[in-house]
């Protein structure tokens, strides 16, 4: 049995503020945690009402009270603003118990109330710094407090901008922040729109997952009906660079499904929520041989959809380590979510008016090949984007090279053959010194 005096030892000490107030609301005790969150000790003549400021934000806190116990409730529990004295505002946890204890004795109510406000702020700088999906999982569910993983079907989503490195060398810092800023904040709000977690930015590419850490059965459909929306999204973020006097951005997507590794990675002192398996480096390889304008989908993740989806090319390639090849598809829509990408229709041709000879060098993801081509550039486009390049020497459809002339370096990728030469689209030129 609780003696008197440990309850009174419990309820002083209590970092809770406590109350009992009586059946018509007048204050009968309050601890030190609560005298100091109203500002007021308790008195008879003075009800819990009367100890909250009047001001606006506080009117949902006195009509919690109010109504309580006008209506005589059993039992009542909100989250609610209170601001104090002082002007600050808290965020707390409001519990109120009514007891009766006999017919001879008045009842009364326990009010007891935590203040969440730290809380409130952990979980909505996690949530910035993560996503709401993985701020949930490592403050609401035992897997979340430890480090480890599970096995999970999901669909990887990556993108990335074409051409951002050497944009940035033409911007100041905080232009570039702001540029990206505001393309992450378009992508991210589409991203969590259709259920997915984004586990980091990759420089300015996004790396999400659609499955993990919150199951959803049709995760395939939702990463391409999100893949596809943040495509068309990109116009209205051009306009807004357009306005701001900042250049166009422009963005590949890939995407793949498969069994992957999801979970705390790391140490009991740094842990990161991560995602890995061959699926990650598969889909990273997928977006890589996609230029701006494009998303493409593996065959894993074109199997899982029962939607009609608009594939206008596909293609294959051989993973490192694979014997066998894998599909892949470019897809513009999925149901009636479409967009317009007008990347390789209507190219308007212009004949070049130099005669110049380029070295160029083939690309392994970021590595510069040490053999050396040559070829010549006989036509570009009138929006500068393609050019037509002739060459003695076989090139691979989505090859990625690099050209030199003069003091620039132009990367490109090969994105068709026709009788005479390769089409490739430019992705940066980087000015050199040497």
């Amino acid at each position: 049995m609780i003696s008197s005096e440990q309850v009174q030892y419990i309820f002083t000490n209590s970092e809770d503020s406590i109350c009992i107030i009586s059946g018509v609301g007048k204050l009968l005790y309050s601890n030190p945690a609560a005298e100091k969150l109203f500002g007021i000790s308790a008195r008879e003549d003075v009800k819990i009402w009367e100890a909250v400021p009047y001001v606006e934000g506080n009117d949902d806190l006195i009509q919690l009270f109010i109504d309580s116990i006008l209506n005589k409730v059993d039992s009542h529990e909100a989250i609610v603003d209170y601001w104090n004295n002082d002007g600050e505002v808290r965020n707390i946890y409001v519990k109120m118990t009514h007891f009766q204890a006999s017919e001879q004795v008045d009842s009364v109510y326990l009010v007891v109330i935590t203040d969440l406000t730290q809380l409130f702020k952990v979980n909505s700088a996690l949530i910035r710094y993560t996503s709401p999906d993985i701020a949930d999982y490592v403050l609401m569910t035992r897997e979340g407090e430890k480090s480890g993983g599970v096995a999970k079907n999901v669909t990887i989503l990556m993108s990335d901008l074409r051409g951002f490195t050497a944009l940035g060398a033409k911007l100041k810092a905080e232009e570039l922040i702001t540029v990206l800023n505001h393309y992450f904040e378009a992508m991210v709000a589409i991203i969590q729109k259709y259920g997915g977690t984004v586990i980091e930015f990759l420089g300015d590419g996004i790396f999400t997952v659609f499955g993990a850490p919150r199951d959803l059965e049709d995760h395939a459909s939702l990463a391409v009906k999100c893949a596809v929306e943040m495509q068309a999204a990109l116009v209205e973020v051009n306009k807004w660079n357009s306005k701001n006097g900042f250049p166009q951005l422009e963005m590949g997507i890939g995407i793949n499904t498969g069994d992957v590794v999801v979970g705390n990675i790391g140490s009991d002192k740094k842990m990161k929520y991560g995602c890995m398996g061959s699926p990650v480096n598969i889909t990273g390889r997928i977006e890589s041989l996609t230029v701006g304008g494009q998303v493409y989908i593996s065959d894993n993740t074109r199997r899982l959809i029962s939607e009609d989806l608009l594939i206008v090319s596909e293609g294959s390639f051989l993973p490192k380590g694979s014997p066998d090849e894998l599909r892949y598809y470019e897809i513009r829509g999925i149901g009636d979510i479409i967009f317009h990408n007008d990347l390789e229709n209507s190219i308007v041709w212009l004949d070049c008016n130099e005669d110049n000879e380029y070295l160029f060098y083939l690309l392994e993801e970021k590595t510069v090949g040490v053999k050396t081509y040559h070829g010549r550039m006989t036509r570009r486009s009138d929006n500068g984007r393609f050019a037509l390049l002739v060459s003695g020497s076989e090139l691979p459809l989505k090859q990625n090279i690099m050209l030199r002339h003069d003091q620039e370096r132009i990367y490109a990728k090969v994105i068709k053959q026709d009788q005479d030469g390769y089409v490739i689209c430019f992705t940066s030129i980087v000015q050199t010194d040497d």
